[in-house]
């Protein structure tokens, strides 16, 4: 599948955590493809707890008399007040607030904030979320740009399950420490993988399933080598009638559900292959097995794992079927088993597969994509090693192990591997020109590299290769971003994604991103809409979520707080 989705980093926080809430780079893979940064003042990192009172506060203005004016007197209360604080009496800390606050004169805003906050921090303390936000909110209402206030309120928020406005909080305090503080990052983190979370399991559970683009499934057939059921019809598997023709005994005595399925794939017509499929099963054809499989694929490829599990489990257990066809069910279940995040299920299924059909290179390729996404990244290439020795022609997966063997050496920071590792890909791009996986994944290695010349000419290649592949022209429009600053270019390209594949969820979350980055917040938000309802797991929808989120809160920050994060 050329110029897939980039695989998600295994270092550091994922790539959508703070992509939206930022004016930092974007990173949209293995590939670290960045979006420029703007200039913006260098502020030192944070990562301080924020649990201590506050103990200084304005000067009085009144007479130097001691205990004379309300405002010193409020002060004395305070002080006070952390002094059982800080020695862990926090009724007796409270009660000292309480005074503080109604000593303080209205109009000294700065001060009256202060007290609240402080009392809220005695709250905290003794687990009372509810008092916590009600005195926060007391102190932002005085100072809307109070980052103790917004950031206690936040986790106060959080227990109480109030992840949205938890967010929207954390939003601003992000904003207003210019994203440089790794506390407040990491709620805001949190808080959005969460509700990206609880979102998406309502909405994959009564979406509508869709049939992704033809593009898009011929990409994933491509990924097999030993399927049988997406091989083209063989001449005992002609239909009926054309077996008469050709005086041959018809095997049916009526047309197969499964082999006229398999006539609609060639023909491209994949909306009727599930209901043939169907038929074939019910009427408990010779081709009942495959029909399963088909069927189950195609449920998987429209999003439907709850509909193709039984199917594959069926396959699996099926001990009199074709050992290809149980190992490809196999793959394909370890495959969805991966996106669900079972990682444990998943690496069973392909030891399965292996056990039981040792000699198949689609298990060992298929199992070498699972082993990087675990970071796994020796067995990997032991993985492509073993694919390649029983399939020497299988350029995808020489160039998967060239990727394998860079992303090694560049996250261990090893510049001799490194250069080994882009040797390796001029090698397998020089013995297999036709491969367009090969100049994607390269590609991405050159972006690292930041030889944006030479990346770009192989994405151009990707291009003369496979013209309808969509994703290829995303990566050449975020590579414009981050060699020649080009925006005008980069938008122009994935709109020529969106063009050649409206179903391309990836060219629509990487609009909203820039989008987003631009300022443009609502756009961005349609944009994260749009590939929401084209996710293709629930894993994949939660992620879109997170995203869609984090729009939304910036959008509620700058309503209420006119805070906005630098733009491009």
């Amino acid at each position: 599948m050329a110029a897939s989705k980039p695989v998600e980093p295994q270092s550091g926080l994922p790539r959508w955590q703070l992509a939206l809430l930022v004016g930092t780079p974007i990173v949209l893979g293995v590939g670290a493809v960045y979006l420029w940064n703007r200039s913006r003042t260098k502020q030192r990192k944070g990562t301080g707890e924020r649990k201590t009172p506050e103990g200084s506060a304005s000067p009085s203005k009144c007479s130097k008399m001691a205990g004379t004016c309300p405002l010193d007197r409020a002060q004395a209360a305070k002080n006070k007040g952390n002094k059982y604080f800080k020695a862990g009496k926090y009724e007796n800390a409270i009660q000292c607030y309480t005074e503080a606050i109604a000593l303080c004169p209205k109009e000294n805003k700065s001060d009256l904030s202060t007290f609240y906050q402080n009392r809220a921090a005695a709250y905290e303390q003794q687990m009372k979320w509810t008092e916590v936000v009600q005195d926060c909110s007391q102190a932002v209402e005085l100072n809307p740009r109070y980052i103790k206030a917004l950031f206690r309120r936040a986790k106060a928020l959080e227990k109480l399950d109030n992840r949205k406005e938890c967010l929207e909080d954390v939003t601003a305090v992000c904003i207003l420490e210019a994203f440089q503080n790794q506390q407040s990052m990491l709620l805001a983190d949190k808080v959005l993988k969460q509700l990206g979370k609880e979102k998406a399991k309502e909405k994959y559970k009564n979406r509508e399933p869709m049939m992704p683009s033809p593009q898009f499934i011929k990409s994933y057939f491509s990924s097999f080598a030993d399927d049988i059921i997406s091989q083209p019809l063989q001449k005992g598997e002609k239909k009926d009638e054309d077996k008469d023709k050709e005086g041959e005994a018809a095997e049916v005595s009526e047309s197969s559900g499964y082999l006229k399925a398999k006539q609609y794939m060639e023909e491209e017509n994949y909306d009727k292959i599930i209901s043939e499929c169907t038929k074939e099963i019910e009427s408990c054809g010779r081709y009942t097995a495959e029909a399963l499989l088909l069927r189950a694929t195609f449920y998987l490829l429209i999003g439907n794992a709850t509909g193709a599990q039984p199917d594959l489990d069926q396959v699996i257990n099926m001990q009199d079927a074709n050992v290809k066809l149980r190992a490809n069910a196999l793959i394909k279940r370890g495959s969805m088993y991966m996106q669900q995040q079972e990682p444990m299920l998943s690496t069973q299924d392909f030891n399965m597969a292996a056990e039981i059909d040792t000699r198949n290179p689609d298990v060992y390729h298929h199992r070498g994509q699972l082993k990087i996404l675990l970071d796994q990244v020796d067995e990997a290439v032991g993985d492509f090693d073993e694919c390649i020795l029983l399939r020497p022609d299988s350029a995808l997966a020489q160039a998967q192990k060239c990727f394998a063997l860079y992303r090694q050496a560049y996250t261990g920071n090893n510049p001799s591997q490194v250069q080994t590792a882009m040797d390796g890909f001029e090698d397998v791009t020089r013995r297999f020109p036709k491969c367009a996986e090969g100049y994607a994944l390269y590609a991405q290695a050159l972006t690292d590299q930041q030889q944006f010349g030479k990346a770009d000419e192989m994405y151009d290649k990707c291009i003369e290769l496979e013209p309808d592949n969509a994703t290829t022209y995303v990566h050449k429009g975020l590579l414009q971003l981050q060699w020649k600053q080009d925006l005008d270019l980069g938008l122009e390209l994935i709109s020529k994604a969106i063009e050649i594949d409206n179903k391309c969820d990836f060219a629509y979350e990487t609009m909203g991103t820039i989008e987003v980055q631009r300022g443009n917040l609502d756009k961005a938000i349609d944009m994260f809409n749009k590939a929401i309802n084209l996710a293709k797991s629930e894993m994949e929808m939660a992620h879109l979520y997170s995203l869609c989120d984090a729009a939304y809160a910036q959008t509620e920050v700058a309503r209420k707080y006119g805070l906005k994060p630098p733009t491009l």
